[in-house]
């Protein structure tokens, strides 16, 4: 917990950005009938059946200090998909940084090795040389900064029944676009020094 504190209080440097990282599925249903629209005195009306049309995932990666995210979707989770995210975002979204400070959780396909899986070893490890890799702790994941992002999308986009990946990937982006336009860098307040005293349950006890 301790270590992705710490990281939330170095200053921006184009050359070393922290970048936070997460992920969900989204389930795709489709009506089986037309909605009925609002009208005066009465609420739009939708039909409580629907059909089943796969579910995919969303990767959400965001630079809190930069107020800036990125959301891609994909048919599923696994770690030649994380590799592909890392691979992105090493080679076309931060091409000139020294290293990249990656905050995520600690899933089992977030490690090196998934890039072993995906690529060849030169390139592999070209990669795994560009992260810098620090994992929230068991049951704190709400400390991934990603994953407030998430929170705000499922609220403002995905709160809903979804029929497509099309039509998924036509409004993420959207909402993508406006909020990058009006967000504002995260200002994180809890320190170190706060979980010393509000989270003191979950130090060890020394016996002297």
């Amino acid at each position: 917990m301790e270590d992705v504190l710490d990281v939330y209080t170095r200053p921006y440097d184009p050359r070393f950005p922290v970048i936070c990282l997460d992920e969900t599925s989204k389930q795709l249903l489709r009506d089986t009938r037309p909605g009925q629209p609002p009208a005066p005195g009465r609420p739009g009306r939708v039909d409580y059946e629907y059909e089943r049309e796969g579910v995919v995932n969303l990767f959400l990666c965001c630079e809190p200090l930069r107020g800036q995210r990125w959301v891609e979707v994909t048919a599923q989770r696994t770690r030649r998909d994380w590799a592909q995210q890392i691979q992105q975002l090493v080679d076309v979204r931060y091409p000139d940084a020294e290293r990249l400070v990656l905050v995520l959780d600690n899933r089992h396909v977030h490690t090196p090795g998934a890039l072993y899986d995906a690529f060849p070893p030169g390139e592999a490890k070209r990669l795994a040389e560009k992260l810098e890799l620090h994992d929230t702790p068991k049951h704190g994941s709400w400390l991934n900064i990603a994953e407030i992002e998430l929170s705000v999308l499922s609220r403002q986009c995905l709160d809903r029944r979804v029929p497509d990946r099309a039509t998924l990937v036509r409004e993420v982006a959207a909402w993508q676009q406006r909020r990058n336009a009006t967000a504002r860098p995260v200002d994180w307040r809890f320190t170190t020094a706060d979980a010393r005293i509000k989270l003191k349950r979950l130090y060890p006890l020394l016996q002297e």
